[in-house]
């Protein structure tokens, strides 16, 4: 009877200690309001730590909702002037160099970009995680001196790149600090740090991402945002192919 009466102590406290983290459906929400909006303008520098050498590359990027984006290269030189077009699913680059239009469709999504610990299709995914993950709070941590919730994700969209994440989420501001991206094999695939969170408007941003490719070898590649306008106008014309040759 004593063992009986433990084993129901022992799961009343659980079930008490459970009932005090929030909803993970609600914690996804509160974490797209902060990072989804309707549009933003942003330049960023993109720190690619090579094993020989490090490269940077500059950038300026339109988007309207999730399903349309326009890149232009700003720095270096030799990269000036090669422009991204995301409108839906689909993906075009233009190369000054060679003046063409080239799709990158298929198993070419999965390749890097430009040598970096991100894929093509990381540039494609910006659909908001309550659209495809559903989500539970297992816990807390601290993560730069910061209290957490540690959530894990599993996708309800099978298309998706990352089948599972585990996210470490400021319960203050509501911004994950700390991601990692499984494959529905339970690999781990990539693993982001996101730091430098400001508040911008209504909302808590990271102005710093540290991107590592857990498959290779690497110090990762360092996503920094210099200036960024949310919910700003942005002409149509933008997000088309003929803005790519422009």
């Amino acid at each position: 009877m004593k063992r009986v009466a433990l084993i129901f102590l022992l799961t009343g406290c659980l079930s008490s200690l459970h009932a005090q983290y929030p909803d993970g459906k609600q914690l996804l929400d509160r974490i797209d309001r902060n990072m989804s909006s309707e549009n933003r303008v942003f330049t960023s520098t993109m720190v690619i730590n090579g094993r020989r050498a490090t490269h940077t590359i500059k950038m300026k990027t339109w988007t309207a909702g999730e399903k349309k984006s326009f890149t232009e290269y700003l720095y270096p030189v030799r990269e000036q002037g090669t422009k991204m077009l995301k409108l839906e699913n689909q993906l075009w680059i233009y190369s000054p160099s060679t003046d063409r239009i080239i799709q990158i469709a298929g198993h070419m999504l999965r390749q890097s970009v430009m040598g970096s610990d991100l894929s093509y299709e990381d540039l494609m995914e910006d659909s908001r995680l309550t659209d495809r993950y559903s989500a539970v709070v297992t816990g807390t941590e601290e993560v730069n001196g910061r209290d957490c919730w540690v959530i894990d994700l599993k996708a309800f969209v099978p298309e998706i790149t990352y089948q599972g994440m585990k996210l470490w989420v400021d319960r203050e501001r509501n911004i994950p600090l700390r991601e990692e991206m499984y494959a529905k094999s339970g690999t781990l695939l990539k693993r982001t740090e996101l730091s430098d969170v400001e508040r911008i408007g209504n909302r808590w941003y990271p102005r710093r991402i540290l991107f590592r490719d857990m498959l290779k070898d690497g110090k990762g590649t360092e996503f920094i945002i210099e200036e960024i306008e949310f919910n700003v106008p942005i002409p149509d014309y933008i997000f088309s192919k003929a803005s790519l040759k422009k």
